[in-house]
């Protein structure tokens, strides 16, 4: 019986360079040193969340700690990669990054990764996922050709994979404490009466073409009646309106005319009409020095 020939072991370079050899060797020093560092100053759980419980209360954080984008006819809302960055330097012991590592132009694709690595329990969370050089739009996909939207898309895409691997080394505990106290803090905002705070979110809301009117539809009741919570819906929308996470039209539809509305326009315009047995409707009325038609 004939074998087939054993295929020949993939060759690599002959020798390594002088460059290449120093930042192996430099890598490799990094992480032991790392990993030294970190054991030699472990992490204090009470620090770490006094830390969190700070930064969770500054307003300028809570503005940006959470997104909202359209999904199958309703909204997705979450943590974003703002509130993940903050709590892995609190936690501490966390080292995270995006890279991308192969960008394949006939394919229009780029191989890329996000991980994140917990120097002081050695345990590391890694993505490798594949991005398209296109995005949906109008109901199609299009394909990006300027190099500018090419990297945006894939930093996009990176920020996102990059907040799932930071969560998932970080107790969820700490993540959803950290998530109620922005929200707390949104709700209470800057100090201002609400009041005030109504008219600031109409305005600002002014500034992108949406009315008060869209504003009471989409929250289901009168200005009048809004909360602190609403303000903070609000401003959540508002960020992802600004990042372009989701389009002021799909999130603040024009609002429709119903069967009755336009029944009650149609009685409320014969009511003003001229009466039938009125004699002069219809007809011309002459006027002065004119005679009237026959």
């Amino acid at each position: 019986m004939n074998f087939p020939a054993q295929m020949p072991a993939a060759q690599g370079p002959d020798r390594v360079g002088q460059g290449t050899a120093v930042e192996q060797s430099r890598a490799v020093a990094e992480v032991q040193a790392a990993i030294y560092v970190a054991r030699q100053f472990p992490r204090e759980i009470s620090r770490s969340r006094n830390a969190m419980q700070s930064a969770c209360g500054s307003l300028a954080l809570a503005n940006k700690a959470f997104y909202r984008f359209p999904r199958a006819g309703g909204a997705v809302e979450g943590s974003s990669i703002h509130l993940a960055k903050m709590l892995a330097q609190t936690w501490g012991n966390i080292q995270y990054g995006v890279t991308e590592m192969r960008r394949d132009d006939e394919y229009r694709q780029s191989e890329m990764q996000a991980w994140a690595w917990d120097v002081e329990a050695n345990t590391r969370h890694v993505l490798t996922f594949i991005v398209p050089h296109a995005k949906f739009a109008g109901g199609k996909v299009k394909a990006l050709e300027d190099l500018r939207d090419i990297y945006e898309n894939n930093a996009n895409n990176g920020a996102r994979r990059l907040r799932e691997a930071i969560f998932a080394t970080i107790p969820d505990w700490f993540i959803e404490e950290a998530e109620e106290l922005c929200r707390e803090t949104l709700n209470k905002g800057d100090g201002k009466p609400l009041t005030d705070r109504i008219d600031g979110a109409i305005q600002v809301f002014a500034g992108l073409g949406v009315t008060a009117e869209r504003l009471e539809q989409k929250l289901g009741r009168k200005r009048d009646q809004w909360t602190g919570a609403d303000i903070a819906q609000l401003l959540i929308t508002h960020k992802s309106i600004q990042r372009r996470e989701i389009a002021v039209d799909d999130e603040f539809p024009q609002a429709r005319i119903t069967a009755a509305e336009i029944k009650s326009n149609a009685d409320r315009a014969k009511k003003q009409a001229p009466p039938d047995d009125d004699p002069w409707a219809g007809q011309n009325v002459a006027q002065p020095g004119t005679k009237r038609a026959s």
